[in-house]
């Protein structure tokens, strides 16, 4: 990478714009008339030689033009001057199909329907995670005199429902009673944190409602503490087809075997800093799997608190600067529809 001046980068970068767009091996004299690289062809002939030397470009036959290889995407991810702007009605359309969303369940699968439209490419939107949240309400409603349903909203819409078994038979008056004393010292509280306070509920209650109360508290640690199995929403699969199986080396098999695990999917958008985006390209990629395929991920959530990953899989061969863009743009929106509700 020492010998790469900024001519040699830009030959690089005009091969990769031009390799995305055409699907084909990109030679000198189309570089030339393509771009405007102020040299001749000859010249170009010797950076792309230097490229090729370094490991940047390869030639996938004789006498064919060249291709980026995933070092050669990497130069380039990394040297992106600039992201592809998102033009004002792709935007106008990202806010108005998710200020739509009711709940949600809805929308989780609008953004990874939206995500899967707009890069063509496979979306993954993990649901916001438990371990992440605050208590937004706790609700108890009566199935009869000794049963009760515990009902924990999250501050990001998620819900959680429990049955809680009685030791013996309580009046109304005693359930909005017990409802209103674990709303009081929860609300608010991030989930991971509850579990002293959970336990102070048990020792400041009445005597009279002790026995419920000591009951309603491991159910409240159940739901509140437990590890949830972390829910994942997929979308545009088919797109994985698009533009040939020499994308993913010949075969998309090992693709849509790890596409089948949640574990995978978690690995793929989860544990993002807020504010970062991640772009690991072909062998850059832990999972075996996965080393023909690009995954563009970030968090998402209001403000600076990360309650979720979302992000796109696909060919190497992938317009970088525009996925890079719409990933950015739609985990903001996201976020500010959480921050809202």
């Amino acid at each position: 990478m020492l010998g790469l001046d900024d001519r040699k980068l830009a030959v690089l970068r005009a091969i990769v714009e031009d390799y995305v767009a055409t699907q084909e091996p990109v030679g000198s004299k189309a570089l030339v008339e393509r771009h405007q690289l102020g040299v001749s062809p000859a010249t170009v002939r010797n950076d792309m030689a230097v490229l090729e030397e370094e490991g940047y470009i390869r030639q996938p036959h004789t006498s064919a033009g060249r291709v980026p290889t995933d070092r050669g995407y990497r130069l380039f991810v990394d040297r992106l001057s600039r992201v592809k702007p998102l033009s004002p009605a792709e935007r106008r359309a990202i806010e108005r199909f998710l200020a739509g969303a009711v709940d949600l369940d809805d929308v989780v699968h609008r953004t990874v329907r939206l995500l899967a439209q707009l890069t063509r490419q496979v979306a993954v939107v993990q649901y916001p995670s438990l371990a992440r949240s605050r208590v937004r309400h706790l609700e108890l409603v009566p199935i009869s005199t000794t049963r009760l349903t515990l009902v924990m909203i999250a501050d990001t819409g998620r819900v959680e429902q429990r049955l809680v078994e009685l030791p013996a038979p309580i009046p109304a008056d005693d359930v909005l009673e017990l409802r209103r004393t674990v709303n009081e010292k929860l609300v608010g509280i991030q989930l991971s944190e509850t579990p002293p306070l959970v336990q102070a509920l048990i020792d400041e209650c009445p005597p009279h409602l002790r026995p419920a109360m000591t009951t309603l508290s491991t159910v409240l640690l159940e739901t509140l503490v437990e590890r949830h199995e972390e829910r994942i929403a997929l979308a545009g699969t088919a797109n994985l087809t698009r533009g040939g199986l020499l994308d993913f080396q010949g075969s998309l098999r090992p693709i849509l075997e790890a596409l089948e695990e949640e574990v995978v999917l978690l690995k793929l958008i989860g544990e993002v800093e807020p504010s970062t985006l991640r772009v690991r390209i072909g062998d850059e990629n832990q999972i075996d799997n996965l080393r023909a395929a690009s995954v563009v991920s970030t968090g998402y959530g209001p403000g600076a608190t990360i309650l979720g990953g979302m992000g796109v899989l696909g060919p190497t061969r992938m317009d970088y600067p525009g996925t890079i863009a719409t990933v950015r743009a739609v985990a903001r929106y996201v976020g500010e529809l959480l921050a809202q509700n």
